[in-house]
């Protein structure tokens, strides 16, 4: 065995803990699909497929080119978009309120709500037509921010957010696994909903595992890509960063745009508390989830197309966290079992 096929050998070793806990998951949540993806320095080190894309009989079984939905996850696509937004001038400051980029804002409802509101869950709007607590002093999830900063990147730029990211990302990058889509195809791995749209603006970003791990790795490279800079650096800096208000209480989450980021653990953060400082991550509902760890150099994804009810006994919080150590410790172990390799 030449060092190569030994180094190979190590690495599938190193992570037969995180596909099994991944595999453990989807039989307990009810998925019929399953996906993991680990890059490290850019390096493919843990590729895994498990089901099928639905429980009929003959469905297809779960591959490379597997496309999920990924739910939440497409907000830090949203957040990119933000994030260019600001670098372009098209938007004055994360301070601004949201209502000067609308062009039918709800003035009384949105006062005081500013663009770092939306980005960070932090805006307090429960609804269109409700607010539950003064922007800034707390922190809710909902996709009510989420769909305002859609309507303002389409103003601000002209254009949908999915055309935008096509021209400005998935073209030039060589994404062909990646967008919003409202029809079923042999790829997909349908949910058997009903979408209206492929602009953007609905739940229906579907992506491939190793093609979300992309994602996360363009952020971890600050937008190098195949030795070209695509989008300048300071875009993509800025969007793992924490933005979240001052003063929020000890046990919320902080934020990026939209990723959720490791200062510390906290006890209502979705990330694992082994995972060091800098790290971040984003979870959808279905239990798709992209976390990158730029102390390690690395970049994980999982994949799954949960549609019902999480089951009596499991925590979601649990979960993500779990995946998040395990893939921490995956990659120690991998760093170890390398260095002692012949």
């Amino acid at each position: 065995m030449d060092n190569e096929q030994s180094l190979e050998l190590h690495r599938s070793d190193a992570f037969s803990p995180l596909n099994q806990y991944v595999l453990g998951v989807q039989e307990k949540i009810a998925a019929s699909a399953a996906a993991v993806y680990v890059l490290h320095r850019g390096t493919v080190v843990n590729e895994w497929y498990s089901g099928t894309h639905g429980f009929s009989p003959g469905s297809r079984a779960v591959g490379p080119d597997s496309r999920f939905n990924v739910a939440s996850v497409r907000k830090t696509f949203l957040g990119f978009a933000v994030s260019l937004a600001l670098y372009e001038g098209r938007i004055g400051g994360l301070d601004d309120p949201v209502s000067d980029y609308l062009a039918d804002p709800d003035g009384a409802l949105l006062a005081g709500t500013t663009i770092r509101h939306l980005l960070t869950h932090t805006h307090g709007l429960a609804s269109p037509q409700k607010r539950v607590f003064p922007p800034g002093t707390g922190w809710a999830y909902n996709n009510v921010g989420v769909n305002l900063l859609i309507r303002m990147i389409g103003e601000v730029f002209e254009k949908p957010l999915a055309q935008l990211l096509n021209e400005k990302v998935f073209r030039p990058g060589g994404f062909t696994e990646t967008g919003w889509r409202k029809h079923q195809t042999d790829g997909l791995v349908w949910l058997n909903e009903a979408y209206s749209s492929e602009e953007g603006t609905d739940i229906n970003l579907f992506v491939s595992a190793r093609e979300l791990a992309s994602w996360g790795q363009l952020h971890l490279s600050k937008g190098m890509w195949n030795g070209i800079q695509l989008i300048p650096r300071p875009v993509w800096e800025q969007t793992a960063k924490i933005i979240s208000p001052e003063g929020l209480g000890d046990a919320l989450p902080r934020n990026g745009f939209f990723w959720f980021v490791q200062d510390r653990p906290r006890s209502l953060t979705e990330l694992g508390h082994e995972l060091p400082a800098g790290s971040y991550q984003s979870l959808g509902s279905t239990g798709c989830a992209c976390l990158v760890i730029p102390e390690k150099e690395a970049v994980a994804v999982r994949m799954y197309n949960q549609t019902g009810p999480n089951p009596g006994g499991y925590s979601y919080l649990d979960d993500i966290r779990t995946f998040g150590n395990t893939v921490y410790g995956c990659l120690n172990d991998m760093n170890l079992q390398a260095d002692r390799s012949p």
